[in-house]
């Protein structure tokens, strides 16, 4: 894939949004956060997306303008309406929020309905775990359908991601997982490509384990929780929470959405300081001898390389892309072409192809 200098990628995608209609801050938020999304190779959620971002703005499902809405507020825990505003603005503000009032309280959390769009949950993190925070977030979409709970077949929840970052005294741990065993971009992708999931990851309209994802694009069935057909309870389980925890919390969720309409995401962030219990020291004491303990493991036969942390990967690929350039697909570079074409923006320049 080509590579592109950073400042020049954020510099162009802000630009792009700002044609499009989205404020200046907002645009810089979340160009920041999708830009975020490619250096640590979450490619479904970083620039792939600026196509249908631009194409919400136009249509208006996708708020530009505007402030949130606050619906409660009580110095550790606050509520707000997101009015389909950038979901990278909105969690990006409501992290700062919580990481000022932190120090205060210990712990702050913070839910949001109504929100767009959120990106990838692992480009937040390092915002808190840089400052020695212990951060969570996760999110739901109450406005689509698109996994049964486990035993049944008619979808009701969404793959519900939930993160939570880490500090330590070196690389952070930044765990970033899906209650369903794949994300409804990536089947998306895979079956507009005409591929296949690598293990059967969904089931059919009748409730039957299938590895082909037009099963749920097209016909009416549904992705699987993790731990599939035979551990599922695991991941229906987790997608409660974290349907609850964003829903319940914002006070707005399924229970006001009579069928699928409009994406409008609800989510939950949570902001600890180590200092108002052992302390941060103490804290990644525990850590750093995790971190250790865990990358230090004899391999499996099968594994091919040492045991990783969660989060080293993404380490790993975002210092190659501030050395060696932000990796962007050529597809998606093309997509956005047109729309800086469009819109009079001017393409930034390859690094390297």
């Amino acid at each position: 894939m080509p590579r592109f200098d950073r400042a020049a990628l954020l510099s162009f995608a802000e630009t792009l949004l700002i044609r499009g209609g989205m404020e200046a801050d907002k645009a810089s938020a979340t160009a920041e956060v999708l830009v975020e999304g490619d250096m640590i190779g979450h490619e479904t959620h970083g620039l792939q997306l600026m196509h249908w971002y631009l194409e919400c703005l136009a249509d208006g499902s996708l708020n530009g303008k505007g402030n949130y809405e606050v619906v409660a507020d009580k110095g550790a825990g606050f509520v707000w309406d997101g009015r389909l505003l950038p979901g990278a603005w909105l969690m990006s503000q409501a992290i700062e929020q919580a990481m000022e009032r932190v120090g205060d309280h210990g712990i702050v959390g913070a839910a949001i309905r109504n929100s767009h769009h959120t990106c990838a949950l692992s480009a937040y993190m390092r915002k808190a775990t840089d400052r020695g925070l212990i951060v969570q977030i996760s999110v739901s979409n109450p406005a689509a359908a698109r996994v049964a709970p486990y035993g049944g077949t008619k979808p009701v929840l969404t793959p519900n991601p939930l993160a939570m970052g880490f500090p330590t005294s070196g690389d952070p741990i930044l765990v970033d997982v899906s209650a369903s065993i794949t994300t409804t971009t990536m089947t998306q992708l895979m079956a507009k490509r005409g591929e296949r999931y690598p293990e059967k990851w969904g089931l059919t309209a009748e409730g039957e384990p299938t590895d082909d994802p037009r099963e749920i694009t097209e016909h009416g069935g549904t992705m699987m929780p993790l731990g599939g057909a035979l551990k599922g309870h695991k991941g229906y389980g987790m997608a409660l929470i974290v349907d609850l925890l964003g829903q319940g919390l914002s006070g707005k969720g399924r229970a006001n959405t009579a069928q699928p309409g409009p994406l409008a995401q609800s989510a939950f962030i949570q902001v600890i300081d180590p200092d108002f219990f052992a302390g941060l020291g103490a804290f990644t004491e525990q850590s750093d001898w995790l971190a250790e303990a865990c990358r230090s493991n004899p391999p499996a036969p099968w594994n091919k390389g040492p045991v990783r942390v969660p989060g080293d990967s993404a380490t790993r690929k975002r210092a190659e892309a501030l050395r060696d350039g932000v990796p962007v697909a050529e597809n998606d570079i093309a997509r956005m072409a047109r729309h800086a074409e469009r819109l009079g923006v001017p393409l930034p320049q390859p690094l390297s192809a």
